[in-house]
């Protein structure tokens, strides 16, 4: 006699969100490894014309025994096909010019670029909101005019330039803040130590990156509170006797937050490119600065997988963006 098991529905409804997910995730993953193939073979050069041009000797056969020896002798579809067979094994193939495998070059940059990208999103994300909502709670006032020059101010300015003001101010003329890296290597900080020296070296990075963010919120913040307090919920409210400070934050900001939180997700992508330039200004050991060197290396390979994981970041990043949107709008879970 069979019987039949009838699960909740809320965790169905989970486990179909988690394989709808994993789809995209598949989907996406595989959509940028092709095109990210064919583009970079369309650029000019690869490993074997670096490799001969440093070594100086570029003869016929030094350079048919190098593209041999990488495989770059072969058809291209030949080289396509040999990709995606190693990257569904989670094979991202070898860096010739580090002389290790690229799945442990990267594995051993991601996490200083997800703490530079977390600690730009934070600043940008909680310096934005604090001062739209100032901006809006004193629309038309001093404060306001201030804070919008402000804002343009840093939307209009380039980030390398940003960068290296900051340098000279708090680097080179105060000497408060470290001029790049990512900690003080002939300290050999343990602990605690070894964790402020690398949050003290987070500092300009982080900030540099963040500052356009932070005038794009302050922007987006000042105008959608200014919207939700003409909203007939928010005069309900303070009809209802509501103090101010509670129609502020539960009512105003809560749903002013929602366009900041969707903004998040869409820029994740550009905070990840942003991030080239500003590890390559302050030597930041992270996957843009890699990226970086890959590309005039033509160490298409470490290239490859430094595209790919970038992509898994932003699509983690808006999977939790989604998630953060849901909890402050109660409406969508319902739905």
């Amino acid at each position: 006699m069979s019987t039949t098991v009838n699960y909740p529905a809320r965790p169905r409804r989970l486990v179909r969100r988690a394989g709808r997910h994993l789809l995209q995730l598949v989907a996406v993953v595989l959509g940028v490894a092709v095109i990210n193939f064919f583009l970079l073979r369309l650029a000019p050069g690869d490993a074997a014309q670096v490799l001969a041009g440093e070594a100086g000797a570029a003869t016929p056969e030094y350079m048919a025994a190098l593209r041999q020896q990488f495989g770059l002798d072969q058809p291209l579809l030949v080289q396509f096909g040999k990709y995606l067979w190693h990257l569904l094994q989670f094979d991202l193939g070898y860096s010739f010019r580090h002389g290790m495998p690229v799945i442990s070059l990267i594995a051993d940059r991601v996490p200083a670029t997800l703490l530079l990208m977390g600690g730009a999103i934070g600043f940008a994300a909680i310096a934005g909101s604090a001062l739209g909502a100032l901006a809006a709670y004193r629309a038309g006032g001093l404060a306001d005019v201030l804070i919008s020059t402000l804002a343009l101010l840093f939307f209009a300015t380039p980030l390398f330039w940003i960068g290296l003001m900051l340098v000279v101010v708090f680097s080179v003329w105060l000497d408060w803040l470290p001029v790049g890296g990512m900690f003080t290597v002939e300290a050999g900080y343990t602990g605690l130590a070894h964790v402020l020296d690398v949050a003290r070296h987070l500092v300009l990075p982080s900030v540099t990156l963040g500052l356009f963010y932070m005038a794009v919120y302050t922007r987006l913040m000042r105008a959608t509170m200014i919207e939700v307090r003409r909203q007939d919920f928010v005069r309900t409210a303070i009809a209802k006797g509501a103090r101010a400070p509670r129609v502020l934050i539960v009512h105003v900001l809560r749903n002013a937050l929602l366009p900041l939180v969707t903004m998040l997700g869409v820029q994740a992508s550009s905070i990840v490119g942003g991030a080239v330039l500003v590890e390559t200004v302050f030597s930041w050991p992270g996957l843009g600065r890699l990226a970086f060197e890959a590309l005039f290396q033509r160490d298409f390979n470490l290239l490859l997988g430094i595209l790919l994981c970038s992509s898994v970041v932003v699509i983690v990043v808006n999977w939790i963006v989604d998630a953060v949107y849901v909890r402050l709008d109660p409406r969508i879970r319902l739905a």
